[in-house]
Formats: C-alpha cells, structure tokens, sequence
C-alpha cells in the first residue's frame, strides 16, 4: 500500500510539473534542481560578453575584429548589375537584373518607396517641383529632361545608391536596399512615359472604346 502512495504522489508531483504551471509567468529565475556538477546551467558557464576584456587576446579585447576582405554568409553580391548597376565592361548598364521580375507589384513598391523617400524634393511626377522647392531647394532636377531620360538604369540605380556628383542628392543606400533601389528606377521609367504617351499606345480595343478613342 505504501508502494501505491509513493507512485501517486510521484505521478502528480510529475504532471503537476509539466502542465500545472504552463502559460503562468514568473519574475524570478528558474531553480537549479538538479546539482551544478551533474547539470552545470549554461548561465554559469565562463563566456564572454559583448565589450568585455579578455587577457588571452594582445589587444585585451573579448570582441575580435572579422579578417579583412570577409563577409557574412549570402553577402558576396556577385551580380554587378544587381548590386552595382554595372555590366560586365563594367560600363552603367541598361535595362533591368535578370534576377528581377519587373511587373506591376514591382513598380507599386517602386511607387512606394518614391513617395517615401524621393517625391519630397522631386515631385510626384518626377518634375523636380517637390515641397522643398517651398524652402530654397531650387536645383532639383527634373526626370523629364532628355539627359535623364536617355540615361541608363544602372547609372539611375548608381545615384540613388550613392547620391550625385555634386552632392547636392545625398546616398540612400542605407535606405534603401538593392531591389528597392530597382523598383524605384522603374518607376521612375513609368513617370518618364506617362509624359509622353499618345491615344497610339492604347492596343486594348475594349480601353480604347472606354477611352473614347474609337
């Protein structure tokens, strides 16, 4: 009969310890049930911690400074048009990274970002006409203009990344990330050519009839 208490209590003592306290919060740290020398907890383990010293290194720092010419795992950015807007003679390229797919989300989150980052001082359409011309910014160009028009991607990507020559742009690569920076020239092509579309672009019979256009 003792045998029966001691494995009932034993039984509840063990179901109260996995389910009794599930979901209840607790200001205090766990308890080291089990002895230091047969489960050692890993919060007591020596490590170091961020910015800590460290008399094993020279330079008596925890912290260690990655090899030169390392990067992270994912981050080698093969792919100079993607990552540089440069093509293989390493001349601005033209078009689009064949690792994008230019389609209408692609413009939409160029639009976004536009609307974000660059119609503030060049217009939402693209006129250089933005509310900082309110406050003395006068020498923001406008994307309507040959020069810009016939200007290849790669250098529009280029710009944005690292601001023009003239720093009168500052960089927005820490902004904006590689494909942002695409999608935004694509939507900056979109403004260029809703500037200069005619009733003779509209091939849909059934948009030309609502356009009035037949």
């Amino acid at each position: 009969m003792r045998n029966v208490y001691l494995v009932t209590a034993f039984v509840v003592v063990l179901t109260v310890s996995v389910l009794g306290f599930r979901g209840t919060s607790f200001t205090l740290p766990p308890m080291d049930v089990f002895p230091e020398w047969a489960f050692p907890a890993m919060r007591q383990q020596p490590k170091f911690r961020p910015q800590s010293s460290s008399e094993f290194f020279a330079d008596g720092r925890a912290d260690r400074v990655p090899p030169e010419h390392t990067v992270m795992r994912g981050m080698l950015e093969e792919d100079d048009q993607l990552y540089r807007g440069k093509d293989a003679s390493g001349a601005f390229a033209r078009g689009f990274p064949a690792a994008l797919t230019v389609d209408l989300n692609f413009v939409q989150r160029g639009r976004d970002r536009y609307t974000i980052f660059c119609a503030p001082c060049h217009g939402t359409i693209g006129d250089g006409n933005g509310i900082t011309k309110r406050y003395g910014m006068g020498a923001t160009p406008t994307y309507h203009d040959d020069r810009l028009r016939k200007m290849a991607e790669g250098e529009l990507y280029t710009t944005i990344a690292h601001g023009s020559p003239n720093k009168n742009m500052l960089p927005y690569a820490g902004k904006l990330s590689p494909e942002d920076r695409w999608a935004v020239v694509a939507y900056l092509r979109a403004l260029q050519r809703a500037q200069t579309g005619t009733a003779a672009d509209v091939t849909d019979a059934a948009a030309r009839q609502t356009l009035g256009l037949q």
